[in-house]
This record gives C-alpha cells, sequence and structure tokens, in this order.
C-alpha cells in the first residue's frame, strides 16, 4: 500500500503541471485573442481614418482644383480689366489732346471774329459817315440830293460806276420803300419797259 501511496503522488504531479499548461495556454491564447481583436479594431479604426483622410483629400483636392479655376479666371479678368483701363486711359489722353486743339482753334476763331466784326463795325460807320452813301444787308447806295428825272438819275449812277437799285428781295423793297418815305420825295428804281417788257437795268425780268 506505501507503493500504491507513492505511485499516485507521482501520477498527480504531472497531472497538476498538465492542468497549470493547459491554464496558461488557455490564458495566453485568451490575451492574444484580446490583444488580436484590439488589433483588429485598430486597423478598422486606422482603416476608417485612412478612408476618411482619403475623403477629405479628395474633396481639398477639388477644393484646390475649383479655387485654382477662379483663380486664373479672375486672373483672366484681372488683365483684361487692366487693358481696357490702359486704352481707356489711351482714348483720355487722346481725347483731352483733342479737346485742346479745338479749344485752341476756337479761341483763335473767336479772336478772328473779334477783330472781324470790329473791322466790319469801322467800316460800316465810316460808310456810313460817307455823304449820301447807305449801307444795307452788305450793300452801299448812294442818295444823291439832286431831283432828276429818270434817264437823268440813271446817267448819274452809270458816271460814277453805279447803276439804279435792282430789287432783289422783300427786304430790300421795303428798305427801299422806308428810305423814299424817309426823304420825302421819290426813289427811282432801276426798272423799264423794254418793248412793253418791264426788265431791271441789269437785264433779268420783273417777278412778282
Amino acid at each position: 500500500s506505501g507503493m500504491d501511496l507513492a505511485g499516485n503522488k507521482w501520477y498527480i504531479l504531472p497531472a497538476v503541471c498538465v492542468v497549470t499548461l493547459c491554464l496558461l495556454l488557455m490564458m495566453t491564447i485568451t490575451v492574444l485573442w484580446i490583444k488580436l481583436n484590439n488589433m483588429t479594431t485598430e486597423r478598422d479604426q486606422l482603416q476608417s481614418s485612412y478612408n476618411s483622410l482619403n475623403v477629405s483629400r479628395d474633396q481639398l483636392q477639388t477644393s484646390y482644383n475649383t479655387l485654382t479655376t477662379k483663380k486664373d479666371q479672375l486672373q483672366t479678368s484681372y488683365d483684361s480689366l487692366i487693358k481696357e483701363r490702359d486704352q481707356l486711359h489711351t482714348s483720355y489722353n487722346t481725347m483731352t489732346t483733342k479737346k485742346d486743339q479745338l479749344q485752341t482753334s476756337y479761341n483763335s476763331l473767336s479772336k478772328e471774329r473779334d477783330q472781324l466784326q470790329k473791322q466790319k463795325d469801322e467800316l460800316q460807320k465810316n460808310l456810313t459817315n460817307l455823304v449820301g452813301w447807305i449801307f444795307f444787308t452788305s450793300k452801299l447806295y448812294y442818295i444823291s440830293s439832286e431831283k432828276k428825272s429818270w434817264p437823268e438819275s440813271r446817267q448819274d449812277c452809270r458816271k460814277r460806276g453805279l447803276d439804279l437799285i435792282v430789287i432783289n428781295s422783300k427786304e430790300e423793297q421795303e428798305f427801299v420803300e422806308k428810305l423814299s418815305t424817309s426823304k420825302n420825295y421819290g426813289v427811282y428804281i432801276g426798272l423799264t419797259d423794254t418793248k412793253g417788257v418791264w426788265r431791271w437795268v441789269d437785264g433779268t425780268s420783273m417777278t412778282t
């Protein structure tokens, strides 16, 4: 019986070792499984983060491309505006130069006009001061103080290199009528009937 007890002890010890090893193995497997699960979870999280980063990167790339396109469009618009501004500036300078030239021409013409007006006024004043001469609408009329017949009056005019009045307008007719009234005697006009046809002394026919 003593031998049996000793044999049983030897059997129990290996069994305990095997159980212990099994427990250690199970614990190791459990720890490894837990670590594997954790690593899998971390891998999935990393993959998700990676995918998210890829999406964000693609979105950023799209945004970058869009911004680059807009920047290029803005640059094109800016260049176009700069060109248009330069053209407008050139046109403005050209118009300013033309305006200055026109202003100079206007001033010169105004000065010339004023001088001509002054000369005209002086000439008209001098002509008015001539005895027997009257100025009206760019024409000079000589009024003699002597009373003569129509033929004598025309002869006197022709001696002076002139001729009797030929009325060419209603204004001139009214002028002659007023002149005749103011002088209190008739004024001869250059109208005569040749062979029954009334003609002016310059050969033109009389019109109504």
